[in-house]
């Protein structure tokens, strides 16, 4: 391992954001979020040596949303391997999280797991393959991470239910031309649950830690997945962890990673480190807007990107 002092890096980084403008906006379309404290900040970053580095509120719960899907790629890809690339693409989408534009011209195949229609479709093999699947999904996880207190909140997946008229839409559509194979409401449940998860910025870098360390959890010693599927989750993450801005994540910070609406960023460097970023304002494509700021310059400053 190499001996950067990450400690000292991210007080710099936090030193230079105070003299930047946190001009983003927090999710308030699900009403839960929007009750969140928006200068919030936590950044935890856990070495493949198990080493641990924090700042701010990095041992605060918060909703992990949208990153929660790669959690749920990760078990669809453990039952079905490569047959369920038929159901779901691998392409960044260039559009909304939430698009239905793309699925019209695609005949109901979302162009990755990460945009909302296609996390749907991997809760749909989920809830075909699984006799309980919230149970199994939310067991899964605990094994992954090897923390026994991670838990749905069923008040922020009461309130995406509530507001979840899209994600209706998404799904019907998609049935419409028969890649949805379950009842709507069964596999919708299972997705509001599944973006519902809440963790702190430390239990996601134990969590998310096997994708750095070829599909083992070394904190755990659980093999969570093959590495070449790992591989492939990384690659995945790489192109379309941030929805419409992957490319900009990708030249500027040049990490796999996945960001959610509830102001949280994973972020992988394979064989070093796994950091989690949370800062609830969002910018215009639905990242959290210092998340971004702090990985591209703890990329910047480390000369750890991937490229």
């Amino acid at each position: 391992m190499n001996n950067i002092d990450y400690q000292k890096i991210f007080l710099e980084i936090t030193a230079e954001l105070e003299g930047i403008d946190d001009v983003g906006e927090v999710a308030s379309y699900i009403p839960e979020l929007g009750k969140v404290n928006p200068s919030k900040l936590g950044i935890h970053l856990m070495t493949v040596d198990k080493t641990g580095y924090s700042l701010g509120d990095s041992n605060e719960k918060f909703s992990i949303q949208s990153i929660a899907k790669v959690l749920s790629l990760t078990l669809a890809l453990k039952i079905m391997g490569k047959d369920m690339w038929c159901r779901v693409g691998v392409e960044p989408s260039g559009s909304a999280f939430n698009s239905l534009v793309q699925l019209e011209n695609e005949k109901g195949i979302p162009r990755n797991p990460f945009i909302n229609a296609g996390a749907i479709v991997v809760c749909d093999i989920l809830v075909s393959c699984l006799q309980n699947p919230k149970v199994e999904l939310l067991d899964f996880i605990r094994k992954t991470s090897g923390i026994d207190t991670v838990k749905y909140c069923p008040e922020v997946a009461d309130s995406e239910k509530k507001t979840g008229y899209r994600n209706y839409a998404l799904t019907y559509f998609m049935k419409s031309f028969g890649n949805i194979h379950n009842d709507v409401d069964v596999v919708l449940d299972l997705y509001f649950h599944l973006c519902s998860i809440e963790m702190t910025c430390k239990e996601l870098t134990q969590t998310f830690l096997f994708l750095a360390y070829a599909g083992v959890n070394p904190i755990t010693n659980v093999r969570v997945i093959s590495p070449e599927r790992s591989k492939r989750i990384n690659s995945v993450m790489q192109m379309c962890g941030f929805y419409d801005e992957a490319g900009e994540f990708a030249f500027k910070t040049g990490l796999p990673g996945k960001s959610g609406v509830g102001g949280g960023i994973i972020a992988v460097h394979p064989g070093q480190f796994c950091i989690a970023v949370w800062s609830p304002k969002l910018n215009v494509n639905g990242n959290s807007y210092k998340g971004m700021k702090v990985l591209e310059a703890l990329t910047s400053k480390t000369q750890s990107s991937i490229f």
